[in-house]
């Protein structure tokens, strides 16, 4: 336990009891912690200082964590609660109990084929789920990759590398995840679904291969190797890996945006489609690299080619009738070069027909043609519902509108175009993309009361009304947890779409904690007092026969020296005296020690007669 942490101890929210440190990341750490509401052990991934000053950052965080909230999937970390205070930024998630791929890389070395078939399709299900929600990982790595005790995976920090990834420089810290960077990320280029893929398959081939397809001496150059370098076949390292496996890892991998895999759902039913059938022979079209690296790679299964091949005979060779004779060998092996030769020339000249038909068609044919052209048309002034309801504009055209509001436009009309009107566009199967500015009206917005109403109902209403919205979260001893405390402007204001309402947010009353006093051996009235002036509530008090004198404490629900938060009821049994013995009882015919002997005096029924 890392006994100088100052999260170590402590009680987020009066909810998670920080246990222990469990890892660290380059934004955040990460904790064990108990919940105390629904008594459960949770992780807890608390922002660093460096970038919890960071108010912009702060404000990200939160909405990136909150997004990643949404995604439910058995291959999917979950994400139970997101917070953001003045001292502290956090996100529950769920505990894991197991390791991550990479320590198990590490402990296992190599991975069997099937094993890693079996992985690969696990993290393929957690994208198709994740990019459906429109949210990419951006950090696939087996760092954030978890297996669990049965072998199913858990893929975390889903969203949260979006934060990092606006640092695009390259250190050393970043050695880790550059290994595994899609060539556009490396390059600053705009990043879609696909750079997932990419690391997905590069996770693959470290799986398969037992090793990274780049390597370097800083992240630099490992980030260039991604853009401009071919990584060796995996079974050219391994050749117990399948073919329709490697074939499946390097289209992953495959440098080329369009020639990689476009959705995680291609990629998952191709491992699918192997795992029934390990023999399939997937086309080898898609695994196409840059030209400068064809001649390379031929070169490279030449010489594997030559090294496996056995060795060319040197025996004469034989006739149907017998032994050739050296002037018939000579002629043959003249006939046969003249023939190769000639085959090679017909080839040749195929292929270079081939190639000029082809650039004939793809490029000499556009320069003696005019591409065929569309004149944009002048939406300025029309109804957006008029524009998107006619075929002749959404056929060819992509809409794209924006509002702003306006006091002279009415509703719904068009202010502004890109590009303007009579532009001419180049007619194709992908629609031009035409940016619309719609007013959204004058329409006032009268602010609805939300004090003293659940804040996640006054975002809904909020939110119905086109406002936005801004919360900071304060401790109250009077507005119950989760609610509003106030809000800026007041109920009642006048306000435009787009305007901002910040809400106060009451996080509950303040809970302090007392030391547990000792009761026992006080009287009920000085437990009583003690107990009053903590702050802690007397609870029942019970009475039990004790040796220990009447209303003397016997017994306390709470142990001296326990930490108690204030309120709590304590519960009392003090002592009612000790039990009295009973008198033992006489036998009317027994007769005293002291009297034996004696004369006894005359007696009737009723007793003694004297």
């Amino acid at each position: 336990m890392e006994t100088n942490d100052k999260y170590i101890g402590k009680m987020l929210d009066n909810r998670y009891e920080i246990l222990e440190r469990i890892g660290i990341g380059g934004m955040a750490i990460v904790y064990r912690a108990l919940c105390h509401r629904l008594n459960r052990y949770v992780a807890v991934k608390v922002l660093k200082d460096d970038y919890a000053v960071d108010e912009d950052f702060r404000r990200r965080f939160h909405t990136e964590a909150q997004a990643v909230a949404m995604l439910s999937h058995p291959n999917i970390v979950t994400v139970y609660d997101v917070s953001r205070t003045q001292d502290v930024n956090y996100i529950v998630m769920e505990l894991i109990e197991g390791m991550t791929l990479k320590q198990y890389m590490q402990k296992r070395g190599q991975l069997s084929w099937k094993e890693a078939l079996h992985f690969s399709m696990q993290i393929s299900k957690a994208l198709i789920h994740a990019h459906s929600r429109g949210i990419i990982h951006r950090d696939i790595k087996p760092h954030n990759i978890m297996i669990l005790r049965d072998g199913s995976v858990k893929v975390a920090d889903f969203g949260i590398a979006r934060l990092s990834s606006t640092q695009n420089t390259l250190t050393q810290q970043t050695l880790g995840s550059v290994h595994y960077i899609s060539p556009e990320q490396a390059k600053g280029s705009s990043i879609d679904a696909r750079t997932d893929i990419y690391s997905l398959g590069v996770v693959m081939y470290e799986m398969l291969t037992g090793r990274l397809p780049f390597e370097g001496e800083n992240a630099v150059s490992i980030a260039i190797q991604h853009i401009s370098s071919i990584p060796l076949m995996p079974r050219e390292i391994n050749p117990d890996i399948p073919v329709g496996l490697e074939t499946i890892t390097m289209k992953a991998m495959n440098p080329d945006l369009e020639k990689r895999y476009q959705f995680a759902e291609q990629l998952y039913e191709d491992l699918e489609t192997f795992r029934k059938n390990p023999d399939v022979d997937f086309s080898e079209q898609d695994l196409q690299f840059q030209p400068d690296d064809d001649g390379k790679r031929e070169q490279k299964k030449q010489e594997t080619r030559q090294a496996t091949e056995p060795p060319v005979s040197t025996l004469t060779p034989v006739s149907r009738r017998g032994d050739l004779s050296k002037e018939e060998y000579r002629d043959n092996s003249r006939r046969a070069r003249t023939v190769s030769i000639l085959s090679g020339m017909f080839l040749v000249i195929l292929f270079i027909l081939g190639i000029f038909l082809y650039l004939w068609h793809s490029w000499f044919d556009n320069m003696f043609s005019e591409p065929e052209t569309m004149a944009v048309p002048n939406f300025v002034g029309a109804k957006l519902e008029d524009i998107l309801a006619n075929p002749a504009y959404t056929d060819n055209f992509n809409i794209i509108p924006t509002y702003e509001a306006s006091e002279s436009i009415t509703e719904g009309m068009v202010m502004n175009q890109n590009p303007m009107a009579n532009r001419s566009v180049i007619k194709s199967e992908k629609k031009a993309d035409i940016k619309l500015v719609v007013s959204s009206g004058t329409t006032v917005i009268v602010l609805p009361p939300l004090v003293n109403t659940d804040y996640r109902d006054a975002i809904i209403q909020l939110n119905k009304l086109g406002l936005n919205h801004e919360e900071s979260f304060v401790k109250s001893e009077d507005v119950t947890e989760g609610y509003v405390i106030s809000m800026i402007p007041a109920e009642g204001a006048e306000m435009n779409a787009g305007d901002t309402v910040f809400l106060e947010i009451s996080t509950g009353p303040e809970i302090k904690f007392v030391d547990m006093p000792q009761l026992v051996g006080d009287t009920i009235s000085t437990a009583q007092a003690k107990l009053e002036g903590l702050e802690l509530v007397v609870g029942s008090i019970t009475e039990r026969p004790d040796d220990a004198p009447a209303g003397t404490v016997t017994w306390q629900s709470r142990s001296a020296g326990d930490s108690v938060q204030e309120k709590t009821k304590i519960n009392l049994i003090i002592s009612s005296g000790p039990v009295e013995t009973p008198p033992p009882e006489e036998d009317e015919n027994e007769v005293p020690p002291e009297q034996e002997g004696e004369e006894q005096p005359p007696q009737d029924e009723d007793g003694i007669i004297g």
